[in-house]
């Protein structure tokens, strides 16, 4: 049985760059066992990733709304969105090239910008470029000199699905003079189901295959050094229980994982590679995080809103709540601020070259954790 593709509206929203409402679409891929993405046009978003767990129920893993509305209103969480030019962070929202400064942005408080400034790529109508047997192909011409960057950005993003669960994003982009370009996605998981919260998040186990970390100030902002994760809280070289873990952060000033772990040993390369692996025993489901890139973000929804402080909760899809440390992000890219940080991978790109940033998330069901699932029937 061959990949399936369904399109329907999903609603109106803004386009930022004309100021006029537009009709945003919903693609929704569907495979044989069962499983099935959503992506929209607003910020080339995944909305919904659904698939069956070991005892054959079904749950959307994948943290979103079924409105534009409920997109916008949290725009500060990034929900499912795509970042760009430049995810994460820019310090002092500036950096040089051949002595000239390029002033990009702040976003963040006036000091520095995040995830591509004001308007990124999680609030652009991506265009529909091709649709394909397996997936469909969004497209984006990003302006000279947008949230600061120079030239003209043409960027493809790529989703297709297979029968394997293999769920497939490739980043492209090119450019017609000098710029920077680190292109990432902010999707939200929780493999007991997106509205499983805390207790289900507590529940996964994480492993990451990274001996160093990025080190940052308290700001997040890279100090151009990279730290061993020896006898650290950040040693995710075997499997351990998230819950275990973030009851190590209670005492940190960031009070979960938000960290830039450097994977394939901190270079491009040149085909997929698998750099974590993160479990939720009672449902049996895996996902298995492939790239080419050097580093990957490991976010544990730390500035989601936490309801046991008293703070309104996030509404999300099926009125569930989306809450601090509810759900995991795993932001596949080259590191934070690398413009201004020579020893880190390049981001530059030049008009004779092309971006090209991989990542696969392989959704599995493995039937060797049922002995130890809590819902076993």
């Amino acid at each position: 049985m061959s990949i399936t593709l369904e399109e329907e509206i999903f609603g109106l929203a803004v386009n930022p760059f004309t100021n006029h409402p537009e009709m945003v679409r919903r693609y929704t891929l569907k495979n044989s066992k069962g499983m099935s993405v959503s992506v929209i046009q607003l910020g080339a978003i995944i909305q919904s990733v659904k698939l069956p767990d070991a005892y054959e129920k079904v749950d959307d893993v994948c943290l979103g709304f079924n409105d534009i509305a409920s997109y916008i209103a949290t725009k500060a969480a990034y929900i499912g969105g795509t970042l760009g030019r430049v995810a994460n962070r820019v310090a002092n929202g500036e950096y040089t090239v051949n002595e000239n400064k390029i002033q990009v942005t702040k976003n963040i408080q006036d000091k520095f910008q995040l995830h591509g400034g004001f308007v990124g790529f999680d609030s652009v109508i991506w265009e529909v470029a091709q649709k394909t047997v397996d997936g469909v192909i969004f497209r984006h011409v990003s302006p000279h000199g947008h949230e600061g960057y120079p030239g003209r950005l043409t960027c493809f993003i790529t989703y297709q699905l297979d029968n394997e669960n293999r769920l497939w994003v490739r980043f492209e982009a090119t450019t017609d003079r000098s710029t920077v370009v680190n292109i990432s996605n902010h999707a939200y998981f929780n493999l007991a189901g997106h509205g499983a919260g805390a207790k289900g998040l507590s529940e996964h186990t994480v492993e990451i295959a990274a001996d160093k970390i990025v080190d940052t100030d308290e700001s997040q902002i890279p100090t151009g050094k990279l730290l061993d994760v020896d006898d650290t809280v950040y040693d995710l070289r075997l499997p351990v229980l998230i819950g275990d873990r973030l009851r190590q952060f209670e005492n940190r000033p960031i009070q979960g994982y938000d960290n830039c772990f450097v994977v394939n040993g901190g270079e491009l390369v040149k085909s997929v590679t698998k750099v974590a692996k993160i479990v939720h025993p009672p449902s049996c489901r895996v996902l298995e995080v492939w790239t080419n890139q050097p580093g990957m973000q490991f976010y544990t929804a730390n500035n989601l809103p936490d309801e046991k402080a008293g703070a309104t909760p996030i509404i999300g899809k099926e009125c569930t709540h989306y809450v601090r440390h509810g759900s995991f992000c795993v932001e596949t890219e080259k590191f934070p601020d690398s413009m201004n940080h020579p020893e880190f991978p390049s981001i530059n790109l030049e008009p004779d070259q092309k971006y090209c940033h991989e990542v696969l998330y392989w959704f599995k069901v493995e039937e060797s954790w049922k002995c130890c699932c809590n819902n076993a029937p």
